[in-house]
């Protein structure tokens, strides 16, 4: 093939398409719009999902969960990775190093895949309940460990403390309202009446 003989593929180029040259062509008047309307206008355009002004569909139905924005920072680490790593202690500048994680990685977790039979210092790692285990049951430990945050009350947990409060509250309120009559009463003895100061009469 010469520079001359240069030409686009078949197929990747169509033909230019001439509207509103006269009805011979099966393209005039209209130019393939149609008769009327917002899509036969100038500059007719609504946005994708709109439909007239109803509740669209994609507003109608429900979501659930949400899309991690840090989820692409965060690697996983199996057991399987550190026992063919062979190294006594591991952190996350040696995982990267070793390419077991990403380099854009700003932290890992280590999670119960695989098994792992050697000693293994894991420092500033997160890792799983079952992880731990089995790094522990091999003779390895956990150092520098990610403090967690506590996880957030339930609903009814939240619930059953306010009913608590309220509870200690009428209790306490009933308390203040017992009036002078019903000691006096208890312990048998009358209360006394409060004599009238000399300006009032």
């Amino acid at each position: 093939m010469r520079l001359n003989n240069l030409k686009p593929g078949a197929g990747s180029k169509s033909a230019r398409h001439r509207v509103g040259r006269g009805i011979g062509s099966g393209w005039g008047k209209t130019a393939g719009r149609g008769h009327k309307g917002q899509k036969s206008r100038a500059g007719g355009f609504h946005k994708v999902g709109f439909e007239g002004g109803q509740m669209p569909l994609h507003r109608r139905l429900p979501k659930r969960g949400f899309t991690s924005r840090s989820r692409r920072y965060v690697d996983v680490v199996r057991l399987s990775d550190l026992q063919r790593l062979g190294l006594a202690e591991v952190d996350l500048s040696v995982l990267k190093q070793a390419g077991i994680v990403s380099a854009l990685a700003l932290d890992a977790r280590i999670v119960k895949s695989g098994e792992l039979s050697t000693k293994v210092s894991v420092r500033g790692i997160g890792v799983t309940k079952g992880a731990k285990a089995a790094i522990e049951a091999a003779g390895g430990s956990l150092v520098d460990q990610p403090v967690q945050a506590d996880s957030k009350p339930t609903k009814k947990a939240v619930e059953k403390e306010k009913a608590v409060e309220k509870a200690a509250k009428i209790a306490a309120k009933t308390a203040a309202k017992e009036s002078p009559k019903d000691s006096a009463k208890e312990t048998g003895n009358k209360p006394r009446k409060q004599k009238k100061s000399a300006e009032g009469s």
